[in-house]
Order: C-alpha cells, then sequence, then structure tokens
C-alpha cells in the first residue's frame, strides 16, 4: 500500500475556555484553558483534532509524493499512521494505484479541481448547515438587555476622508437618465406577493441575468460565453440553480438553468409545501427572502475557473466577484419588470448542496438572490430612503 499527505491541510493551534467545578471548589478561579492542534482540509467537512505525534508526521510527509506504508511503519509508530488513515489525512491507494477509501476519494476529486489551498480550506469551513437566523436573533436578545447597536457601539463613518473638505475637487453632475431612473429603484424588496409570478416575467428577468448572448469558439475545446455581465476570463463559472415556488404555468421544484439555451432543466418537482420549507432552508430562516416566488442559488462551477487560473491566488476572489456582477444585473432586470429582487450570503450551503446534488468543492454555492412582484403593503422594512418605491401609503 502507498500513502501520501492529503492534498489540502491548514493546522491550527487553538485555545479554549472551559470551567473546572472541582478547580474552583478547591480555591482556583474554574477556568481552564485548553490547547489543542486543529486539522482543516479540504476534503471534509469535520474539525479533526490532533496529538502532538500526528502533527509532527504530517509536518514529515509529502501532498504529491506517494511513499511504502510498510516503510513508514518502521519509523514511525503504527498507531499513529493508522489514526491519521482513519481521520483521512493521510490518503492510501492500492497496488493497482486505486483510492482506497471515501476519503481519499474525496481527495482525488479535489486535486482534479485545481483549488489554491488557502481558499479551499476556508471555503469548505465557512459553509453553513441547518442555521437559523430567528433563532441566532432571539438568543442573541435573550444574551444581553442591550440592544444590538448598543453591544457594536457606533459604526464607522460611511465615508473615509483623506483630505479637507476644501480640498475636494468637485465634479459635475451629469443629466438625469433613464439608468439614473432604473438605478434608483433599485430596492432590495423584502416584501413579496403571494400571487403567481408571470411566467413572461420570470423568463424575462432569467434571460437577461443569465442568459447567453452568445458562445465563442476561443479555440479549439475551449468556448467563451458571452452574457450582460462580466466574468473572469469569459468564462461565467457561476450558474443559476433555481427553486420555484409560484411561477404562472412552471410546477414548484429545482431545476437549473440553461444559459445557452435559454430553458429550464428540471431536477425534482415539489409540493408547495415542501418547497416552501426548502426555501426557508436556503435562505437560514429569513422569512422575508423565503417568500420569494423564485429563489436563485448562484452556484461556481470552480473547475471551470481553475482549469485556467490553476492554483491560482486570485481564482476563487474572481468567482465570487462573478457572483456579484451576476446579482447586480438580476436586480436591474427585475426593476426594469417593476419586480422586487434581493441577494443574500447568509444561507446554508450545505442544505442547498444537499438538494441540488452538488459536490460543495466541485460546484457550490456563493449566495442566494430571488425576485418576484412586490406586495402591496410593505410588512416588513426596506431600504429606501428616497421614497421611490415605498411612499407614505405603501407602510
Amino acid at each position: 500500500m502507498q500513502v501520501r499527505r492529503c492534498a489540502t491541510l491548514l493546522i491550527e493551534p487553538r485555545e479554549s475556555i472551559g470551567f473546572d467545578l472541582n478547580a474552583l471548589l478547591g480555591g482556583e478561579t474554574g477556568v481552564r484553558s485548553v490547547l489543542e492542534w486543529i486539522a482543516l482540509t479540504a476534503h471534509r467537512d469535520d474539525e479533526i483534532a490532533l496529538d502532538a505525534a500526528e502533527v509532527a508526521l504530517l509536518g514529515e510527509l509529502s501532498p504529491n509524493r506517494w511513499v511504502s506504508f510498510d516503510g513508514l511503519a518502521q519509523r514511525h509508530p503504527r498507531a499513529v499512521l493508522d489514526a491519521l488513515l482513519a481521520k483521512g489525512l493521510l490518503i492510501a491507494q492500492d497496488g493497482d494505484g486505486a483510492a482506497s477509501s471515501e476519503h481519499a476519494q474525496h481527495d482525488e476529486a479535489l486535486r482534479a479541481t485545481h483549488w489554491r489551498d488557502l481558499a479551499a480550506v476556508m471555503h469548505r469551513h465557512t459553509r453553513w448547515r441547518g442555521v437559523d437566523t430567528e433563532e441566532a436573533e432571539r438568543r442573541f436578545s435573550e444574551a444581553s438587555e442591550q440592544t444590538f447597536l448598543e453591544r457594536l457601539g457606533a459604526s464607522p463613518p460611511p465615508v473615509r476622508e483623506r483630505v479637507d473638505a476644501r480640498q475636494r475637487l468637485s465634479l459635475q453632475r451629469p443629466p438625469h437618465s433613464a439608468l439614473d431612473a432604473l438605478t434608483e429603484r433599485r430596492v432590495t424588496c423584502r416584501n413579496f406577493d403571494a400571487h403567481p409570478l408571470a411566467q413572461a416575467d420570470f423568463s424575462a428577468v432569467l434571460y437577461r441575468a443569465f442568459g447567453a448572448r452568445a458562445v465563442s469558439d476561443y479555440a479549439p475545446g475551449v468556448q467563451l460565453l458571452k452574457k450582460s455581465s462580466p466574468s473572469a476570463g469569459g468564462l461565467h463559472a457561476v450558474e443559476a440553480y433555481l427553486l420555484v415556488q409560484s411561477v404562472a404555468g412552471i410546477a414548484a421544484g429545482l431545476y437549473h438553468y440553461h444559459p445557452t439555451d435559454h430553458a429550464l432543466e428540471p431536477l425534482h418537482l415539489l409540493s408547495a409545501d415542501e418547497a416552501a420549507t426548502l426555501a426557508r432552508t436556503f435562505v437560514a430562516a429569513q422569512a422575508y427572502y423565503a417568500q420569494a416566488p423564485v429563489l436563485i442559488a448562484l452556484c461556481a462551477r470552480f473547475h471551470r475557473n481553475f482549469w485556467k487560473y490553476r492554483n491560482h491566488a486570485k481564482a476563487y476572489r474572481a468567482v465570487i466577484l462573478d457572483a456579484g456582477h451576476l446579482s447586480q444585473t438580476l436586480y436591474l432586470a427585475a426593476t426594469e419588470s417593476n419586480l422586487g429582487a434581493f441577494i443574500t450570503a447568509a444561507i446554508n450551503e450545505a442544505d442547498i448542496e444537499q438538494a441540488f446534488d452538488l459536490d460543495p468543492m466541485a460546484e457550490g454555492p456563493l449566495a442566494v438572490c430571488g425576485f418576484g412582484a412586490r406586495a402591496n403593503k410593505r410588512v416588513t422594512v426596506e431600504f429606501d430612503p428616497e421614497g421611490k418605491v415605498w411612499t407614505n401609503s405603501g407602510h
């Protein structure tokens, strides 16, 4: 059997503070500090505790060069090697070169995607599963009598001013344009109408935000897409996975949007109750977003971007920027159709991956958008300081 270290590995020296009643009764403070080594890797969700011997051995192993397990066992305790194999940090292959465990298979899949190590670990371990923001806010309010703002204090100023006001060079404001009128009405929606969204509006927003206007054969085996938003390398690695709740003529369910055919690919049909439950889960129980007729998980096909930008320090950042570009275009397309839109990063990524059957390191959600007709009455607060969407009658 041949072994090597897993592809990505971050070892964090971590201190945790606990309480020891016996120590308190013995006249001490009762506070106990525990120092431990924690391994974070991109092919596993778990945080893995290590002892000093395991840390030392991992430091001697290459993530690329295979070595004989028996040879290692002659120089290192067999118990330490077995522990690292069980924890998925030591990867093994059999005599035919096949991965010998589920951990090894996930490690191989990760290698094929060409992640930058730090970005891969960060992406894997900042994903949520089963988070309920309403419950978190309730616990926060019960933990202290102070308000949220009292705890945080005043926010930093909205603008960093680098010079005295008298030194600024004033610029002429442009004449009001159609784009100005559109962006003035571009307001995050938290109040959606309960009636089904018209299919024509649904189709128009999808096309303008995610549809491909052209496919370019840039080079043999390399096709680039022209969309209404910019994308790193013209690759457009972020795609739209839809949870449809209420659209006229389209069954509730999970879909993938095909950008070149401007078509929906049905993945799983849902009852209305199932769709509502999933919507709430997707957006971590933010009820005002969960009511949107359409929710869109912006999911990055990491391999498409990293195919070009292999192990690149900026590749993951570029993918996140792509998602931001798409969300703004979605906002503008929805606003033009007199619809409301939103984007949130407070999402349960792991639950979305499970719903759409996605491998988090190959194709993972970065944010969730949604759109639909705005309700006639504002029940939940929206930020519309200029009153372009809501008038006093809308309160």
